[in-house]
């Protein structure tokens, strides 16, 4: 079930705060458990004995830490090969098949059966940092398996992230009298309305210039659109393609983070205008924070992080960015994608940064041509895009289609897309909250135009759902 869509919005959302909001103090954890559940399960059901699994080895290897502190070490690792063992499985099996093949030219036959569980990326990492934060004694373990079972599946972040550590809402999960308030709930409203209108009215209208020059494939495998557009057509593409991965995923993020309020929790935030860095360092510390955070305290520490000289911290970071790339999905051009910005950040850490940060324009312009060229990367395994033939269009001058007709039928959007991805934005934002009344008509039209848009508009999902 998608966040942008009528049936959430106006069913199960208002169904599930009801049930939760009338349900008593001891049993809001379990309505919410069990409207997760039925959230999970709209087109997963077949694959709810993986999260189920995936509940049940994190919750026992929780236990078996504390009753048992002397097998600790045991009961963490069965927590960890537990949970990348499944994520390994359903995410990476057909992709090592297909690689141990084309090396070795044997006939392995690949599991076409195989599905990816929806969110199984994000609940694996929620779940594996439950069990190390047990493990270090930073967080006492949980003894309901009803709470442990409403933090993994808590429907707002499950599939699409923000990664909400255990220790992030187990306080407020184990509060039953004053968990919601109404300022929690009037702020969650407002940044649910503001991810929605992200989402539908920036990331799915901007989408359909990239989706244009992409085209259909034809018989021969060759992207018919992306073929036939000139260089400047494919640079304004990947640039629109920028804008829609950031608004898509920030979009989605900034509804989980208002539907946790509604519920009484505090999600950390994942996004902090990353597109105004001045670096690709500080890029990476405002884009998907959550999942940088994650590779940092769990990865990159334990390897060392900055502590055992620069040539170990090089190679911790080369790490954790080959991980990082391969978290996202299981094709080469992810970890390429991966690779490219552990080259850029070492560039960056050993000679360039200090050089950015006196700089006022260009090293604006710096990043974010870089990031650009990193989502042309990361773009390169969509269907219908041949990545050989779009970095080809991108650094080899070619006529064809003329970006100008684009511009016309895209400029005004591209160019609130650019507002938007401002600080001016919180700007108006800090405005409305002062106002009541100004931010209620504000957000009330901003409701009512993103409604118009999805009855108008087919169903465009959420990115990250394959990842």
């Amino acid at each position: 079930m998608v966040f942008s869509t009528i049936l959430f919005v106006f069913r199960f959302l208002p169904i599930t705060l009801a049930l939760y909001y009338l349900a008593p103090g001891k049993w809001k954890n379990t309505a919410l458990f069990l409207c997760s559940l039925v959230f999970y399960s709209w087109g997963e059901v077949r694959l709810f004995p993986v999260m189920a699994a995936a509940i049940l080895i994190n919750y026992t290897a929780g236990l078996g830490m504390e009753k048992f502190p002397q097998w600790r070490k045991g009961f963490l690792l069965y927590s960890i090969i537990g949970s990348l063992g499944m994520l390994g499985f359903f995410k990476y099996t057909n992709f090592f098949i297909e690689n141990i093949n084309a090396l070795t030219g044997l006939g392995i036959q690949t599991l076409d059966w195989i599905v990816l569980p929806l969110g199984i990326s994000f609940y694996t990492f929620q779940t594996m940092s439950y069990a190390i934060d047990v493990y270090r004694g930073d967080v006492p373990a949980e003894h309901n398996l009803i709470d442990f079972g409403a933090y993994v599946v808590m429907f707002p972040q499950l599939i699409a992230g923000p990664i909400v550590k255990y220790r992030d809402v187990s306080d407020r999960l184990h509060i039953y009298k004053n968990r919601i308030t109404l300022d929690r709930v009037d702020e969650g409203i407002s940044l649910f309305i503001f991810g929605l209108a992200k989402k539908v009215l920036l990331a799915d209208g901007i989408s359909k210039l990239w989706y244009d020059i992409v085209g259909q494939a034809s018989s021969a495998d060759v992207p018919i659109g992306l073929a036939n557009a000139s260089t400047g057509l494919v640079w304004l593409g990947i640039i629109a393609y920028s804008f829609q991965i950031y608004f898509d995923f920030s979009g989605y993020s900034l509804m989980g983070i208002g539907m946790g309020k509604m519920l009484g929790f505090d999600f950390p935030d994942n996004f902090n205008l990353p597109y105004i860095s001045k670096s690709i360092t500080e890029f990476w510390r405002r884009w998907h924070m959550t999942l940088s955070s994650w590779f940092k305290e769990y990865v990159y520490i334990p390897l060392g992080g900055n502590r055992k000289g620069l040539r170990r911290q090089l190679i911790n970071i080369a790490i954790v960015w080959f991980l990082t790339g391969f978290w996202h999905g299981a094709n080469w051009n992810f970890i390429f994608w991966g690779l490219y910005y552990c080259v850029l950040l070492m560039i960056e850490k050993i000679w360039l940064l200090p050089h950015l940060k006196k700089g006022k324009v260009w090293p604006h312009i710096y990043t974010m041509l870089l990031v650009v060229i990193g989502w042309a990367l990361f773009v390169g395994s969509d269907y219908g895009v041949s990545l050989p033939l779009l970095l080809q269009k991108l650094f080899t001058p070619s006529a064809g289609v003329s970006a100008l007709y684009y511009l016309r039928n895209y400029g005004v959007l591209l160019a609130v897309c650019v507002f938007c991805c401002t600080s001016l934005t919180e700007k108006v934002y800090a405005f409305l909250k002062k106002h009541t009344l100004m931010r209620g008509i504000a957000l009330g039209a901003l409701f009512i135009v993103t409604i118009a848009y999805m009855v108008d508009a087919t169903n465009s999902p959420f990115l990250y759902f394959r990842f």
